[in-house]
């Protein structure tokens, strides 16, 4: 078993990296290379900026390449949730922006031809306890009526037609979700920004900010320094470096994943009867779909742990009893790959942009990131480009009391989650 992602050891690295130092002066400088900074730079470039990406360490290999592989619609929490918080009208825009992102996703893909196995199979919700799927159908029923009708119930007795496994009380379906090679998509959308004309810099931290005037700032890296007239935050957790501001405001956690030996075609079958990607209800859930090689790449929470080598061992070990759990039909296939990543939470897991201090940015996708992570990088891209109303994450954001980096309280908020599916 390689503690790696398959998604990373399956492709031949981004060569397309500059060389040379870090210098000069830029339209915009992007901070971070994931799929948030790609997909930026893709469409600046693209409208004929000067656009460079400093990448800490090796282009879409941190939270872009060690996901699931989900690219789905739905937002992280109940959608009623969101409503009550900011009202209807804008739970009902944000809830479009995820369909927005999915369809933006596949748009790239076409354009820019990435075989990246993108596969338009929907998404599947299973409840994981009779109350679970009583709170689905309350969910469904507003969802349906106020802003997604194109959603559907499945009963227990129809879940086999979907999902082969007898541990569920019933589903939701979210039509418009997908899934897709992760690394491959990464690593195409960066040739594409390349080919575009931005500029990509691997292993050069952001190591200092200097504001200039409005927007502009110098931004230094150990490669060298530069000015740019804008400068747009994509760079996750911001662990390391001047992000103290967005650190207060972001709760890394590690999300772990395990993927199989490929299946025998008719095993992967009755594993996953229709191209899903699927979810479990439960806080410390789970999430998996069978890739196009018919592995099943299954992950989730596993342990509210940060990812090591240590970790994502334990972690793994702990993923593969809950995949024999829910599909038992499995016992004896090999687990090839065992690998864990960050997600970056926001308090209520709604994700946020907009520019602070003159830092244009785009964060906390909470585990939904895959699809509005590359859907944020277009969005913000217009609006460094002047339009303001291209932005559909413009909320408040309040710093986390008592948090400044390292999630010290993450052990006990995953104690808390645990109780609370034991007794939901």
């Amino acid at each position: 078993m390689k503690l790696v992602p398959y998604w990373l050891d399956s492709i031949e690295p981004f060569a397309g990296g500059e060389p040379g130092p870090v210098d000069g002066e830029v339209d915009v400088a992007v901070v971070g290379g994931g799929f948030t900074g790609l997909s930026a730079a893709l469409a600046l470039a693209q409208a004929g900026a000067n656009v460079v990406v400093l990448e800490a360490e090796r282009i879409a290999q941190k939270a872009s390449g060690r996901n699931g592989g989900h690219v789905n619609s739905g937002t992280a929490v109940d959608v009623r949730k969101i409503a009550r918080q900011y009202g209807l009208e804008r739970a009902r825009a944000l809830y479009h922006a995820y369909d927005d992102a999915v369809d933006t996703v596949e748009r790239i893909v076409g354009e820019q031809k990435i075989d990246c196995h993108f596969v338009r199979g929907g998404k599947i919700k299973l409840a994981s306890k009779p109350s679970h799927f009583e709170a689905l159908q309350r969910s469904f029923e507003f969802l349906n009526r106020e802003i997604d009708p194109n959603t559907e119930m499945v009963p227990r007795e129809r879940v086999r037609e979907h999902v082969g496994s007898d541990t569920f009380y019933g589903a939701m379906i979210y039509r418009k979700g997908a899934h897709m090679h992760v690394g491959k998509f990464g690593k195409g959308l960066a040739e594409a920004a390349k080919r575009a004309g931005a500029r990509i810099f691997e292993n050069a931290p952001v190591t200092a900010l200097q504001r200039l005037q409005r927007y502009s700032h110098r931004v230094t890296t150990p490669r060298g320094s530069l000015v740019a007239k804008q400068v747009l935050i994509a760079s996750g957790t911001c662990r390391q470096g001047p992000f103290g501001w967005f650190r207060r405001r972001v709760i890394p956690l590690g999300s772990f994943v395990v993927a199989t030996a490929p299946l025998d075609p008719a095993v992967a079958k009755a594993t996953m009867p229709m191209p899903h990607t699927g979810t479990n209800t439960l806080n410390v859930g789970v999430y998996f779909h069978i890739a196009a090689d018919n592995r099943l790449i299954y992950g989730g929470r596993a342990r509210f742990a940060l990812s090591n080598p240590d970790s994502d061992l334990k972690s793994g070990r702990i993923l593969e009893a809950s995949m024999l759990h829910m599909f038992p039909h499995l016992a004896g296939v090999p687990i090839d790959y065992c690998w864990g990543g960050e997600i970056e939470l926001t308090a209520n897991r709604v994700p946020r942009a907009g520019e602070h201090d003159g830092l244009f940015f785009s964060l906390g996708y909470s585990g939904h990131g895959v699809q509005m992570a590359v859907h944020m990088g277009q969005r913000m891209a217009a609006v460094l480009g002047g339009d303001s109303s291209a932005n559909p994450l413009r909320f408040p954001w309040p710093a986390i009391p008592g948090h400044f980096g390292p999630p010290w309280f993450m052990p006990f908020v995953g104690v808390y989650y645990r109780i609370k599916d034991k007794i939901s």
